[in-house]
């Protein structure tokens, strides 16, 4: 019995499955904080370790660029890294994992979590962050579950990387 790779809509279909799910789910977790909660309140879920708060980033990843006074540049900054992004992950997906279902979920889920935040770019002009990990006062920058998502999903891809390139085409343990 022969085979078959999945043609270029297979994977299409599969990574647009993934990331829409990803997206919803970001997307119903931030309206569900924004709802119970005023920006900055939030609630002690374990102490002196997380807490659920409601907090708006301007900026990109961990803050970044959310001290440029300029809107329209900040928004230019962030416009042109997210296409560079989406660029690069395009190309990784067709070049490393055409024929990697798991790889194709994987790039799937890091999408996923980029259109989460974009979403919440052009609906409200920053991204909403509300789990918020700290030891005392050394507090982990905010996050939500599209970042989750963007950053479980390079680290896969990463793992995935690693394995193929090393002849080992099975998924990760955690992936089986």
């Amino acid at each position: 019995m022969s085979h078959q790779q999945p043609g270029v809509r297979g994977i299409l279909l599969l990574v647009s499955a993934v990331a829409a799910v990803t997206a919803v789910l970001d997307q119903a977790t931030k309206l569900l904080v924004m709802r119970q909660f005023s920006p900055g309140e939030g609630v002690n879920v374990l102490p002196g370790l997380f807490d659920l708060t409601l907090l708006f980033n301007k900026g990109a990843a961990f803050g970044l660029f959310s001290g440029i006074e300029s809107d329209v540049i900040r928004l230019g900054l962030l416009a042109v890294t997210t296409i560079v992004a989406l660029t690069v992950l395009l190309i990784v997906l067709l070049r490393e994992y055409r024929e990697d279902f798991w790889g194709q979920a994987i790039v799937g889920l890091v999408l996923g979590g980029a259109i989460g935040n974009v979403i919440d770019r052009v609906r409200i002009g920053a991204v909403v962050d509300f789990l918020d990990f700290y030891i005392g006062t050394n507090h982990w920058p905010a996050f939500n579950v599209a970042d989750s998502a963007i950053c479980v999903g390079v680290f896969f891809l990463l793992i995935r990387k690693k394995k193929i390139s090393t002849g080992v085409d099975q998924a990760p343990d955690a992936l089986q």
